[in-house]
């Protein structure tokens, strides 16, 4: 079955109606952390189900909900998240991960490295230095993974 996986990030308790509509038509959506609000995941959350993780910046008591890491099973390829790729302790391939999402450095990027796919979104909340606000989209289809950065036009 094709999936659709919407990916954000970095959201600092900002989420532009541009992600919101950039994420429609997602059949899950992974937050790779720096949430900022509880909010933010409740309006994700009716778009479709979603896969936070903690971020260094959600402290508060509503984040304590979220664990630092998680595991997404789509299409039987299984999908690491955590928030930031330095603190990654594990060797995804060994692993059996085909995806590694991450977020924290603002700056989005697809790269493939020994069969893995990392993918960090960018971020999608209040604007960094010359940073794009971007989200990203990972398309499942059958034994193939598809992934796009979608910048968002935010008027300055």
């Amino acid at each position: 079955m094709d999936q659709t996986i919407g990916v954000i990030s970095d959201t600092h308790g900002l989420l532009r109606p541009e992600a919101i509509s950039a994420l429609q038509g997602s059949d899950l959506i992974i937050h790779g952390g720096d949430i900022g609000r509880l909010e933010v995941i409740e309006q994700l959350r009716a778009i479709a189900p979603v896969v936070a993780v903690r971020g260094n910046i959600d402290k508060a008591a509503w984040a304590e909900d979220f664990p630092t890491t998680e595991v997404v099973q789509a299409n039987d390829m299984l999908i690491y998240v955590l928030h930031n790729l330095k603190e990654l302790d594990l060797d995804p391939k060994a692993a059996g991960f085909r995806v590694v999402v991450s977020g924290h450095s603002h700056q989005p990027k697809i790269e493939e490295k020994d069969g893995t796919l990392y993918l960090n979104p960018g971020s999608a909340g209040p604007r960094r230095f010359k940073l794009p606000i971007s989200v990203s989209r990972l398309t499942l289809v059958g034994e193939r993974i598809h992934a796009d950065l979608l910048p968002l036009a935010i008027p300055r």
